[in-house]
């Protein structure tokens, strides 16, 4: 059954301009979502923020009133307050109903898309090319947050590139701002970035007899630098970002990254 979203007034839902209020039993819960089944067999999914008025705990199975507005994923809303009518039945005075629909499964999609996005710490992996010097990287980072807005993220991450002349490793100590435009209703979401690089290079083309280049960690320069990025996100956790690093010489001044977060 797809979620849907009527436009005529029922008794189990009323709207006011962008603002609704709708009445069904809880099917799940948790800390940043709600779905409810309202008494047409509809399936709804909300998501909470910091300022959505609530009980501590939504039983499944409860009445409830949801007063909500447009949310920003496809097929939700955002609930601005949440009042319980009534508790679920008990097992021994719950009367003979017929079996209700499944939860529709582009619901449980979004509803655990949501969930992962709500993570405040998560790990990713990263890799591609760099140019000027030309190189080829791999890295791992991790997210944390929102801290600030909801939309800031502290990202740090560590990269290792090497090159036919150049090895380098660098530590980004990045924070990312997702954009809050339109395109975080669909799948993707785009965002900025910036943040200070400590970078250990090597460039050298020195090599020994029937080896190939030699590289001595002992010989590592040490730079400083100031990473500017954008990128497009998947509400899945892939991602598509450029880099530049500014004040790095001889670090490169390009990079194409693609990466995962988890």
């Amino acid at each position: 059954m797809p979620l849907a979203v009527s436009q005529e007034t029922t008794p189990s839902e009323q709207q006011v301009d962008n603002e609704s209020t709708t009445e069904g039993s809880v099917v799940s819960s948790s800390r940043q979502t709600l779905v409810v089944r309202t008494e047409n067999g509809e399936y709804r999914l909300f998501v909470f923020d910091r300022n959505t008025s609530k009980p501590s705990v939504i039983p499944a199975g409860a009445s409830v009133r949801v007063v909500s507005t447009p949310g920003e994923e496809p097929d939700t809303r955002l609930a601005s307050n949440v009042t319980v009518l009534g508790e679920a039945p008990s097992p021994q005075g719950r009367t003979a109903t017929p079996s209700a629909a499944p939860v529709p499964p582009q619901v449980r999609e979004v509803e655990r898309d949501i969930k992962h996005e709500a993570r405040r710490w998560r790990l990713g992996v990263r890799g591609g090319v760099a140019l000027d010097p030309e190189l080829i990287m791999f890295g791992v980072h991790s997210q944390m947050g929102p801290i600030f807005n909801r939309n800031v993220l502290f990202r740090p991450s560590a990269e290792f590139d090497w090159g036919e002349v150049t090895d380098l490793i660098a530590l980004n100590l990045e924070a990312i701002y997702r954009l809050p435009i339109r395109a975080r209703r669909q799948n993707w979401s785009a965002y900025v970035g910036a943040g200070p690089a400590l970078t250990f290079l090597h460039q050298s083309f020195e090599r020994q007899q029937g080896q190939g280049r030699n590289i001595d960690f002992g010989n590592f320069d040490f730079e400083t630098g100031f990473n500017i990025l954008t990128g497009v996100r998947l509400r899945r956790g892939t991602f598509v970002e450029i880099k530049t690093s500014l004040y790095a010489r001889p670090a490169p001044t390009f990079r194409l990254i693609f990466g995962k977060d988890f």
